[in-house]
């Protein structure tokens, strides 16, 4: 017993601990196959060609008591060498690899890791296939590519969703070549599939794929310009269809997103598949919503929420009162589970607490929040919820789950970009996961910095396992050192809206010119290359704001922290009156987009006069305006001086003249105070332009106020009247809503009083879609054919229990009579049953039509009439005998009378 659950420990751990990224740069396939899948696993493999430079590693489900002889069966029609997975064997392209029996294998770093089979469990299934797909997704990321071949039930659905959202390819087989379709079909209606192909038509298809990516990335890591280019103008479409720029989000993830769309769509050129976009607004939004990434799943990390529901909702429940609202806001939340989960660990830990929870859920795709307003759920998307949790919190509905509605109302979910749009406020707790990691640095702090504004003093920030705060080391603190959670300093907040206009200018300009230098969000950089190249004087960079976010060299003659409260604002820094020329300058700078030096300022420097010359260059190529400030030191007065010509020497505090030196002095003054006043002059007829026409705009804009004003309290009178008639619609809407809480309640009760009716009725029920798979069944079902619910719901009819209900008659009565009648009554069928032996059944069938919903349902009833059909034989065939015994004896025994009754004598 011990070592049984020594093993169960070392299963969860072999398969819950961390995955580490495979460096292999070619592609691993992953197929999966159950019931049938020998002969399509054959067909594939006859058809992969010797040097396909990939790699295979086929899982099958297995019968964990018996041996398995795959591998020597498949050697024997493919050249390429079939290994069984040994333990941690690393994989290498152009082998094969297969699962032993009784295994659960993951893939990391480029190894195959195998551990010990769980112990069934009936309520549970085991998931080789889900299990290893996941892995592979995770360790080989875009090179990941899943197959599902024949097979019943569901396992790789989930798997194949985990490949498609890291960037794979995803493969299944067509049902029409399927011996068991149940796999194929739940990965194809699961809508995680790419190409759905018979096995021998798949590494084809593989090899065109792969072909155009590799094609595309030419061995080289970084693509070719013109590609580039190509590649710009793509997310410019998207930027105009869908408004979000992805010009700073990780070129290589995008460009891999991009190729896997060229791929899917045959188009081996980029400038092709750029006028196939053009032309085609559903590609665009298909690109778009692969852009996206939509990675989640319930629960996803056990611990960060055991760590939640122990250290951070006590600290915010303690932090409230009772009248104050928990506010939430999960970013990037995809179709929701990470929202719900929340919610769902929220109510957990408040209980019978009346703390209002606010969770305000928001992503960039439209139908992922369709989706998680929705809140229904497969049986698979919900693997990592307890059988507690799904009973408590979700209501099963035709075959899938709903989340309750008291959790569905503690969300509101919005379509909302958090770069772009302003944020929610007052937050106390903010969930960003796994979206980061998706931006660069720039896109990353303008994100952090948003989450910064938007959280309550001492708020918490919770991120994925990859990222980090690092960029803004001055707004968190790291609050969980096993844990991305970090708390909010006690620093002034802002929002810095990213203006898509400005990064739109940046964009055109550099495709406007093939020569300019690659866009830099690293302005520091930027100036290091000027000063390097040009010059070596003291300086600062500051941003649009003034702010300097940069010293080069000593600037301690120029600037300097004034009394009070510290700033690096420039001009508030800045010494001896030279705040006046440095505002001058910068503002010549903004306006003129062009270098601007002024020379011969005068400026007393420890002691001594000294003239100076300041210079501001706007810095190019930058996704927000900075400038360079220069300092240059080009005079000095009153220290150690030697001239030639009619200037005057000195040598300490001794004086030389040499020709007139006075007169001189005095011309060199006025020249210079005369340049100073035309430059003064100059300086104010600019200043008057610009005030005259700010002062015109200013007019013009106080005439559009007074017309917007008239045009407001025309606006108002209207909103008063419809102020009127939205409360009275209001009161209806009010007496609506009652009477519709009275029919759900109404109907709440009748739906729990049929199921309790199925639920009781000792008949087996089921009920089929329009495609004749199965949406639920009654225990009554389970019982008498000795099924479970999991291997029951959503298998067609046919394929259930081993194919045993594959009877020919049942076929004409569900696809030839019944879509004629629309019911049928009594109709007998008698069959041999692998699990119960022959029986007479008796079915009753109709067709249940909700004139709310499209969706057409099949109940059908079965009664087991088996033994009555016996009794009937036997009382038939006991009559049969009496009557041939009465024909024998003589008829003074006997007399009948008119109605048949016979009478005896006794002698």
């Amino acid at each position: 017993m011990k070592a049984e659950k020594d093993d169960k420990k070392k299963v969860e751990k072999k398969i819950t601990k961390p995955l580490i990224k495979s460096a292999n740069q070619f592609p691993v396939v992953g197929i999966g196959a159950s019931a049938g899948g020998l002969d399509a696993f054959k067909k594939l493999l006859k058809a992969i060609p010797e040097n396909s430079g990939m790699a295979y590693v086929l899982v099958q489900h297995l019968d964990p008591n018996h041996e398995s002889f795959l591998h020597e069966l498949l050697q024997k029609i493919t050249k390429i060498p079939v290994l069984e997975i040994a333990d941690d064997i690393k994989v290498e392209p152009d082998h094969i690899y297969i699962l032993p029996s009784n295994k659960m294998m993951i893939a990391n770093d480029g190894v195959l890791e195998l551990s010990p089979r769980p112990e069934r469990n009936k309520n549970e299934r085991n998931l080789p296939i889900d299990l290893f797909f996941t892995s592979l997704a995770e360790v080989h990321q875009a090179h990941a590519i899943g197959v599902v071949l024949s097979g019943t039930a569901s396992d790789g659905t989930q798997g194949l969703k985990a490949i498609k959202d890291h960037g794979g390819i995803t493969f299944a087989q067509d049902e029409e070549s399927a011996a068991y379709e149940g796999m194929p079909h739940s990965a194809a209606q699961a809508g995680v599939v790419d190409f759905i192909l018979p096995p021998e038509k798949i590494p084809q298809k593989l090899l065109e794929v792969i072909a155009i990516i590799r094609g595309n990335e030419g061995g080289e890591p970084e693509l070719p310009l013109s590609d580039i280019d190509v590649f710009k103008q793509v997310l410019s479409l998207l930027r105009i269809r869908k408004g979000t720029d992805f010009t700073y989000y990780k070129q290589s993830t995008i460009g891999r997103r991009i190729l896997r769309r060229m791929a899917l769509n045959k188009n081996q050129d980029p400038a092709a598949y750029l006028k196939y976009l053009r032309e085609n607004k559903a590609e665009q939004d298909l690109l778009f919503q692969d852009m996206l990434i939509p990675v989640t799943s319930f629960f996803r990390d056990k611990k960060t929420f055991d760590n939640l529901c122990e250290a951070v909702f006590p600290h915010l429940v303690k932090n409230k009162t009772s009248t104050e609202p928990i506010r939430v806001w999960v970013a990037g939340c995809s179709t929701g589970e990470e929202a719900y989960s929340i919610a769902i660990c929220l109510k957990e830990f408040l209980g019978e607490n009346h703390h209002q929870v606010q969770i305000f859920a928001t992503d960039l795709s439209e139908p992922a929040i369709a989706k998680a307003r929705y809140g229904v759920y497969t049986k698979a998307e919900l693997n990592a919820v307890s059988p507690q949790r799904l009973q408590d919190f979700f209501t099963k509905s035709n075959g899938s789950y709903q989340v309750n509605k008291n959790i569905r109302d503690m969300c509101v979910f919005a379509h909302h970009n958090f770069l772009k749009d302003p944020p929610f406020g007052k937050m106390d707790f903010i969930s960003c996961r796994n979206v980061l990691i998706y931006m660069e640095p720039y896109l990353q702090k303008k994100a952090l910095t948003t989450f910064h504004y938007a959280l309550n003093p001492k708020g918490f920030l919770l991120l994925g396992k990859s990222e980090t705060t690092s960029g803004v080391p001055d707004l968190f603190t790291l609050a969980a050192k096993n844990d991305k959670l970090f708390t909010r300093k006690d620093v002034p907040g802002k929002f810095m809206h990213v203006t898509s206009q400005r990064s739109e200018q940046n964009f055109s300009l550099a495709d406007a010119n093939p020569n300019s230098e690659t866009i830099r969000t690293d302005f520091q950089k930027t100036a290091d290359d000027i000063m390097l190249r040009k010059y070596t004087p003291a300086g600062v960079v500051v941003n649009e704001a003034m702010d300097i976010v940069h010293f080069r060299g000593n600037t301690a003659n120029y600037l300097e922290q004034s009394p009070g409260k510290p700033s690096h604002n420039l001009l508030q820094m800045a010494k001896n009156g030279l705040a006046f020329e440095l505002r001058n300058i910068l503002h010549k700078a903004k306006k003129d987009k062009a270098a601007v030096i002024k020379e011969n300022i005068p400026i007393e420097i420890n002691g001594g006069l000294r003239n100076i010359s300041i210079e501001a260059i706007p810095l190019p190529n930058v996704i927000e305006p900075h400038y360079l400030i220069l300092f240059h030191d080009s005079d000095l007065i009153g220290n150690k001086k030697l001239t030639i010509g009619n200037k005057k020497l000195t040598i300490g505090n001794k004086k030389l003249t040499i020709g007139k030196t006075k007169k001189n002095d005095q011309d060199l003054r006025i020249q210079q105070l005369e340049k100073e006043l035309s430059q003064a002059r100059e300086d104010m007829r600019s200043i008057t332009e610009d005030q005259e026409a700010a002062n015109e705009e200013l007019q013009s804009a106080n005439e559009e106020l007074l017309s917007s004003s008239e045009e407001l309290q025309s606006l108002n009178e209207e909103l008063e009247t419809g102020k009127e008639e939205l409360q009275s619609t209001n009161e209806e809407l009010m007496v609506v809503n009652q009477e519709m809480t009275s029919l759900n309640e109404q109907l709440t009760v009748s739906r729990d009083y049929s199921e309790a009716i199925i639920v009781n009725i000792h008949e087996p029920l089921l009920v089929l879609d329009k495609n004749l798979r199965i949406k639920t069944a009654n225990d009554a079902f389970y019982k008498t054919f000795m099924v479970t619910e999991l291997e029951t719901e959503g298998s067609l009819i046919y394929n259930l229990g081993n194919r045993q209900w594959d009877i020919p008659v049942l076929r004409t009565l569900l696809e030839k009579i019944l879509p004629e009648k629309s019911k049928i009554n009594d109709f007998k069928v008698a069959h041999h049953f692998s699990s119960i032996g022959d029986r007479v059944m008796m079915l009753n069938a109709r067709e249940v039509i909700n004139r709310n919903s499209p969706e057409k349902l099949i109940l059908l009833s079965i009664e087991d009439i088996t033994e009555t059909e016996k009794a009937q034989e036997i009382i038939a065939k006991s009559g049969e005998q009496f009557r041939h015994l009465v024909k024998e004896l003589p008829a003074a025994v006997y007399s009948c009378n008119a109605q048949g009754h016979l009478t005896f004598y006794n002698d």
